[in-house]
């Protein structure tokens, strides 16, 4: 009998939702539904690094996504669906009270930005994050040991502190912090409430500061000596954590109606949307799975034996089961990859945008399709020009550090720089070394992990930019000197989450039996060229100089 499994994938702009055929891995149906106030662009303030998202965007995001879908499946699909998963970006926390409510969906915080969720690129805790880095190199014992030695203001803790600190009605209202990919499947288990409320190992693990071996978060005494306002929060999160295989509980009536879905089929335990992701293109130790996309997560897995007491440098954690029950989750990635594209598409686009925007002989629908053809145009055209500049022709160095650095060794106070530049460097050399230091940055990467000893045999990537430019990824062929494949699947990390639903569910006994039904193909390889690659060794080399001057310039 068929059955199907229902995979969430909640990304920065957008939730995906995906029903998968759980014996075939066919990929049945699929819709994509933006974010209604986030692409409005409220409650962000991109030049104070402020990104925060609505709840409300969220849950009427997921219905929207899950309703859309049996448009497109079978008739019947959706009392075929045996389970269901989440993933979303992180670390975005959110506070919640006493009864385990977003503060947002309260009425006296519904526009209040620090009472909504704190979106992973947020950078507002940079000093915080720094504080709580030095408070844990200070301590008897290193908190950070298991998450690379350095705390992000992306993270769960900088960020919470950061609103306590700024905000007293956020404050005062605040009982407990949740994660995003914990908070899903709390709704629609019905388990939002503290005494109810239970966490993923991989939101715990990789940005809360949970480890077994100290008996959960670090005790109250670390954190109240950060400051006082988090007395007491490590104690309200629970202490016991879960991996994705497990069920948080049955579907509730009110979801199950609100999703025409059966109620009481069973609702996994969330993750961070690569995790789930490296798990959908089939990751297994000395795979590295990069998601490519407005900035970049590298998931790979090693056994206990590998690992044993290894504590690996500068990388965003090493989590017992975060990616794949009984083996050791690694995670690092660029703060921007897509987005340093994005940017400088926009940069060199403001000219004509505004003359568009001002002009008194076209029409507003006019404009607006005149604005998009450009955008969509921009980086396709740059790409093409692009390919046809020799490694190092241009003598131009980018670095990608446009949005900080998360790995190796965070530090979002670090800016980009450009060197080389002349009067004859035009567009495309621009941007052929922004895509150069993206690949380089991604290079850094896996040298980190190979000189601590991961073994990093194969690459995989997915997201949208795999499959968009050809350019991109051969010149990360190139830098990385070592073929890259690329998933067939559009949506990997929802289908990673479907992997999981269709294992809570039972289908499957278990997530790597799962892999092996329901896991994407590959769809094309690159092939790095030797001449190119020995040129990027070089090259390799400037970039590194370069960062060097600008990290010891801002010391």
């Amino acid at each position: 009998m068929t059955s199907y499994a229902l995979g969430l994938d909640y990304g920065s702009d957008s939730v995906r939702a995906l029903l998968v055929d759980t014996a075939s891995g066919e990929e049945v149906a699929t819709t994509v539904v933006p974010y209604k106030r986030w692409n409005q662009g409220l409650y962000s303030e991109p030049a104070k690094n402020q990104f925060r998202q609505h709840p409300l965007d969220y849950l009427e995001g997921v219905e929207q996504a899950v309703q859309g879908l049996w448009k497109e499946a079978p008739a019947g699909a959706a009392e075929k669906v045996v389970g269901v998963s989440f993933d979303t970006t992180g670390s975005t926390p959110v506070p919640v009270d006493s009864e385990g409510v977003a503060l947002a969906l309260k009425p006296e915080f519904a526009e209040n930005p620090n009472a909504m969720f704190v979106l992973w690129k947020d950078h507002t805790a940079i000093k915080e994050a720094q504080q709580i880095t030095a408070a844990a190199e200070a301590a008897p014992e290193n908190y950070l040991k298991y998450e690379g030695g350095i705390y992000s203001s992306e993270w769960f803790w900088a960020k919470a502190l950061h609103v306590l600190r700024e905000d007293p009605a956020v404050r005062d209202a605040a009982y407990s912090w949740v994660e995003h990919c914990d908070w899903m499947p709390a709704v629609l288990t019905g388990t939002t409430h503290p005494s109810k409320f239970r966490a993923g190992r991989c939101a715990a693990g990789h940005k809360v500061m949970w480890h077994a071996s100290w008996g959960g978060y670090p005790p109250n005494e670390f954190f109240t000596g950060l400051d006082p306002v988090l007395d007491g929060l490590c104690d309200r999160l629970p202490g016991e954590t879960f991996t994705s295989d497990q069920s948080v509980g049955p579907l509730t009536e009110e979801w199950a109606q609100k999703l025409s879905l059966p109620a009481g089929i069973p609702v996994g335990f969330g993750a961070f949307d690569a995790h789930m992701g490296s798990v959908g293109a089939n990751v297994k130790p000395g795979v590295l799975t990069k998601v490519m996309g407005t900035s970049t997560c590298d998931i790979t897995v090693a056994s206990y034996e590998d690992i044993g007491e290894k504590c690996i440098r500068g990388i965003c954690g090493q989590v017992d089961g975060s990616v794949i029950p009984g083996l050791v989750g690694l995670e690092a990635g660029q703060s921007a990859f897509g987005d340093l594209y994005a940017w400088f598409r926009n940069l060199i686009n403001w000219p004509v945008q505004t003359i568009l925007a001002n002009s008194d002989t076209l029409d507003q629908a006019t404009r607006d399709a005149l604005v998009k053809e450009i955008e969509d145009k921009t980086l396709v055209e740059l790409g093409k020009a692009a390919s046809e500049i020799a490694p190092g022709e241009s003598g131009i160095t980018a670095l990608d550090w446009v949005n900080g650095r998360r790995t190796p060794d965070a530090d979002q106070t670090l800016s980009m720089a450009i060197s080389g530049l002349t009067m004859g460097s035009h567009a495309p050399h621009i941007f052929r070394a922004l895509v150069e230091a993206t690949a380089f940055g991604a290079r850094a990467i896996i040298e980190r992990f190979k000189s601590e000893g991961v073994a990093i045999d194969t690459v995989v990537v997915i997201g949208g930019i795999s499959k968009k430019s050809d350019f991109v990824m051969q010149v990360c062929s190139d830098v990385w000197n070592c073929p890259i494949d690329v998933l067939d699947s559009e949506q990997s990390c929802a289908l990673g989450a479907a992997i999981f639903a269709s294992t809570v569910a039972g289908v499957h006994p278990s997530v790597e039996a799962a892999q092996k039904a329901m896991a994407s193909p590959v769809c094309k390889t690159y092939e790095p060229d030797a001449k190119a690659a020995a040129k990027y060794d070089e090259l390799y080399q400037n970039y590194q100089t370069l960062g060097a001057f600008v990290e010891g310039e801002r010391k």
